[in-house]
């Protein structure tokens, strides 16, 4: 009976063809929500697991995580490049790090570039690639021993020793400025990455040194010296806010469509709002973060807002709440969320939950970030619970249209019986980049969707279902296919319907 339907529905799309027309018949929305996941290198923390591994080693874990994060929907990743001064790619500045290969300055063997494979890696799974850099350190405790090119050997008139061993460079310092900014931009200009991240590391916190005073009393004593009028505190904010607006700039002379996300601490200043408490990180990481966002100085902001739901002194859905009333010029506010408190029902009750708060209060840019990869990797409950739940469904990134608020043409679409299927093709309309494709479909009444990857050209659809009775069936009636460019702009949905008639 099945292959008789089958039969007639193809002999009459043979005989009536498939009629391109657009309708007034509109299928939802595509669901628009970052999904991103951060991939620390520091330590070997999540990537690569442990220094010195084989080339080929290093990227079979790369894929393995990059296969995780789409088989769960996920549309970003965070990865960390520059974790102390250092590079875990191809660089001129600075040397190679000493978590890829166990030797600072040393490359990998036989030789490849891990960001250049990653980019790629990420992008043909639908993914963007953001790379996390850390400004200000110079050497981490876990970071091996510094080679000739480190910071702390080659200019160590930019850095000072804390009391725990770390070296940091003086944000004061222009030369310091100048280095980080360099980084950046020789980064943006090579590399077709979606996104430049910074996260909570601008002057250390005071445990490191001590918790003693940041020694940098050669630089201050220098502006004072040379008359300048600011107090201690506000000097060395106005030296991160400089270099924030800097960084900002600089990637979008090179390339408007990269964005730049901060993940601060979670915590502005206690009292803000009333019930809040904690540590002030004006005060002691000299990060105005309110101010970067009330500027407009980034593209997506994401708060570490690491605590739970009813945990009353750093409330997460009362400091998200603080925050976006502080998103003056209508950033992406995506929280960042710890999701490696455990696996058990309790944990991922909490995690989903939290996007779920976002996703109400931030409904027109809906997002967040998980720390870190490594909480999805360990708790399969916490995998399920996400694919089960809150991402059963994919999502394409919000777009960022104070970067660019023009539609991408809509592609060339065709449709054209497959054996027992249809097949919908598509091709580009114009040279226009597109990073993803979404192919909408309605069955009976009913419209869905799928997103597909930059490469795609195709897609083979059934030309019916069948309904839950195991009689009745819906036959594919509309179609649309649109493009998404980079910067998650939609090209017009031109809906063509399919002339199947049984």
């Amino acid at each position: 009976m099945k292959n008789r339907i089958i039969a007639l529905v193809f002999a009459m799309l043979l005989a009536n063809g498939v009629l391109a027309q657009v309708s007034n018949d509109k299928p939802f929305s595509v669901m628009q929500e970052f999904r991103a996941a951060w991939i620390a290198s520091v330590a070997n923390i999540n990537w690569p697991s442990k220094p010195g591994l084989t080339t080929a080693e290093q990227q079979k874990e790369a894929i393995t995580l990059l296969d995780l994060l789409q088989r769960l929907n996920f549309n970003a990743a965070i990865l960390q490049i520059r974790p102390q001064a250092d590079a875990l790619y191809k660089s001129d500045l600075e040397p190679w790090s000493y978590f890829l290969t166990g030797k600072q300055g040393k490359a990998p063997e036989p030789y490849y570039d891990p960001l250049e494979f990653w980019v790629e890696a990420a992008h043909d799974r639908g993914i963007e690639l953001h790379v996390w850099l850390n400004p200000y350190r110079a050497h981490h405790l876990s970071g091996g021993e510094e080679s000739e090119l480190s910071v702390v050997k080659a200019k160590p008139e930019l850095v000072v020793k804390l009391k725990d061993g770390q070296y940091w460079m003086d944000p004061s310092l222009k030369a310091v400025q100048d280095q980080s900014a360099a980084v950046v931009k020789d980064i943006v200009k090579r590399y077709d990455i979606d996104g430049v991240h910074f996260d909570d590391y601008f002057y250390p916190y005071d445990s490191y040194n001590g918790g003693k005073d940041f020694p940098d009393s050669v630089s201050w004593n220098a502006y004072v010296k040379d008359g300048g009028k600011l107090s201690r505190a506000n000097w060395r904010r106005d030296a991160v806010n400089t270099f924030i607006e800097r960084i900002y700039k600089e990637i979008k002379s090179e390339k408007k469509h990269v964005k730049f996300g901060l993940s601060p601490f979670g915590i502005w200043r206690p009292g803000y709002p009333e019930s809040i408490e904690g540590m002030d990180q004006y005060e002691k990481l000299y990060a105005d973060a309110k101010l970067w966002l009330n500027k407009g100085w980034i593209d997506y902001f994401t708060p570490q807002l690491y605590w739970k739901v009813n945990d009353i002194p750093h409330s997460f859905p009362v400091l998200t709440g603080w925050w976006q009333s502080e998103n003056k010029k209508g950033r992406h506010l995506w929280p960042g969320m710890n999701i490696g408190l455990g696996g058990d029902d309790k944990n991922v009750d909490e995690v989903v939950n939290q996007i779920m708060i976002t996703r109400g209060m931030l409904p027109e840019s809906k997002g967040a970030v998980h720390w870190s990869i490594a909480g999805i990797v360990t708790h399969e409950k916490l995998r399920k619970g996400l694919l089960d739940g809150p991402y059963k469904q994919q999502a394409i990134v919000p777009a960022s249209t104070w970067l660019n608020n023009k539609k991408p043409a809509d592609p060339i679409v065709t449709v054209a019986p497959k054996g027992n299927m249809l097949t919908v093709n598509w091709v580009r309309r114009d040279n226009t980049e597109v990073f993803r494709w979404v192919v909408y479909f309605k069955f009976g009444n009913k419209w869905s969707y799928k997103i597909m990857n930059r490469k795609d050209t195709n897609l083979d659809l059934l030309p019916f279902t069948t309904a839950a009775n195991g009689k009745d069936r819906n036959l594919l009636s509309d179609f649309a296919v649109t493009a998404i460019d980079r910067t998650g702009n939609e090209s017009e949905i031109v809906i063509q319907k399919v002339g199947l008639k049984l």
